[in-house]
């Protein structure tokens, strides 16, 4: 019963779309500019710098905080290995319901910063590795969908290694955990198979923290 009311409620709450929300109070409704995606990506070009942090704050706290929650009940628990897999189960719920939000027909975004939350309260160590990349690609290269797929990619090869300090914090053996992060990689990179196309004909939208030089 406490998984089933858990996932219920982390889809509610993942499926908040709350880049959509800050569009609308800015009088900018995000599904019919720019990349008409409800994520923090297209608010920040379309609304504005800091609305597009906002939004992305938002998105990485509701996959962030459940996850936490659910990963502090659990330490709680008289029995713990019971509940062993609660926090997974929350975040990938937090992210479903992000993806798939049940307020705007089951259409959403690409759960990279709701994702990003749920992996941080998940395996910190592994994601600050990740997020570390996406900076430098981002930051080379200027595409935020490259540095979100090499993130990804990365975080699919390395949460095999076993490393209690990367990917077994909770100090037992998780493969349930390893194989359902995994997943979230590869569909997050699926998700961006759109990006892929206009990433190899040149054609996707280039992110600058400030207007390029001439």
């Amino acid at each position: 019963m406490v998984y089933a009311v858990a996932m219920v409620a982390a889809y509610l709450v993942g499926s908040i779309p709350f880049g959509f929300l800050v569009g609308k109070m800015r009088g900018v409704d995000v599904r019919t500019v720019g990349s008409r995606n409800i994520g923090a990506t297209n608010v920040f070009r379309t609304v504005g710098r800091k609305w597009g942090l906002l939004a992305f704050a938002c998105d990485f706290l509701k996959g962030f905080v459940p996850t936490l929650l659910a990963r502090l009940y659990v330490s709680g628990c008289d029995d713990a290995s019971l509940m062993a897999h609660l926090p997974l189960a929350v975040g990938v719920m937090c992210v479903v319901g992000h993806m798939f939000t049940c307020f705007m027909g089951f259409r959403g975004g690409k759960g990279i910063a709701t994702g990003f939350g749920m992996l941080v309260a998940l395996v910190p160590l592994l994601v600050l590795a990740a997020f570390a990349l996406f900076i430098v690609v981002v930051r080379v290269f200027h595409y935020i969908s490259l540095g979100s797929i090499c993130a990804a990619a990365f975080l699919l090869a390395t949460v095999w290694i076993p490393c209690e300090a990367l990917s077994n914090p909770q100090g037992y053996h998780n493969l349930p955990q390893c194989i359902m992060i995994a997943f979230v990689a590869v569909f997050a990179i699926w998700k961006h198979r759109s990006n892929i196309s206009r990433l190899m004909s040149g054609t996707e939208n280039r992110f600058y923290w400030s207007r390029p030089k001439p």
